[in-house]
């Protein structure tokens, strides 16, 4: 899977690269990572990128020609995806889609924000939440991690990528490991014993339980079983 990054600081994403499963993945020739700056098209000899705001303001705005420029070069025409606070909300189910398109074009602004016209070159608009970053190289960042890691052969364990939170709606399950006690504080007895139904039972109870109670707008989408209305019932007893 390729990512074209469009970006004016393609050095912030070298030790993000270079290092765990996403710097192998990319060793491996699985995930390809690359950089197209917009002050490689900029038409002045100080290579400016931005410019004051119509209207006044405050802050700089990226200009529309270099940065449209950037991202037309780019091979193959990738699926272009501007990185704003004003775009939709990123999710486990954009990273599966964008996982399956084989080219991504990533498009970083900067300053107070990238000329309005610059959204008639983009397929879609990303944001990570609602708040403001400095640029988008960090959001840049998350959706390359969160889409690259569904590439087959990236992780290790292919169960991984489909047993975690957001992939079906709930959040995970508590997870643990050696040692068995810790200043008082035990592993369920339950995930010792070695029976692999209780222990998917418990898994399940215990990530209906903790969506139910950190986010209840996602447990409020769910389409709940039989089982899980059983389930639901136990903790309700338990108090």
């Amino acid at each position: 899977m390729r990512f074209d990054v469009v970006t004016l600081f393609p050095e912030m994403f070298g030790s993000f690269l270079g290092a765990g499963l996403l710097g192998k993945a990319i060793a491996a020739g699985l995930v390809e990572v690359r950089f197209t700056n917009p002050r490689d098209f900029a038409t002045d000899r100080h290579r400016t990128v931005d410019d004051t705001p119509y209207g006044g303001g405050s802050g700089m705005v990226m200009m529309p020609g270099p940065l449209i420029e950037a991202i037309e070069s780019l091979a193959d025409r990738p699926h272009r995806v501007l990185l704003t606070p004003q775009g939709e909300p990123f999710r486990q189910a954009d990273a599966e889609r964008l996982s399956a398109l084989g080219a991504i074009a990533l498009v970083c602004g900067r300053y107070e924000g990238v000329d309005e016209r610059v959204r008639a070159f983009v397929d879609e608009e990303i944001s990570l939440g609602d708040f403001v970053l400095l640029g988008g190289e960090v959001a840049a960042m998350a959706v390359i991690e969160a889409t690259a890691r569904l590439v087959p052969g990236v992780l290790g364990n292919v169960a991984s990528a489909g047993d975690e939170s957001h992939v079906a709606g709930l959040l995970e399950y508590p997870q643990y490991t050696r040692p068995a006690e810790l200043r008082g504080m035990e592993v369920p007895d339950v995930l010792r014993s070695g029976d692999h139904g209780a222990v998917a039972r418990w898994r399940r109870r215990e990530a209906l339980r903790r969506t139910r109670e950190r986010r209840p707008d996602l447990f409020a989408q769910l389409e709940l079983s039989d089982a899980d209305r059983a389930l639901l019932g136990e903790i309700d007893e338990e108090g």
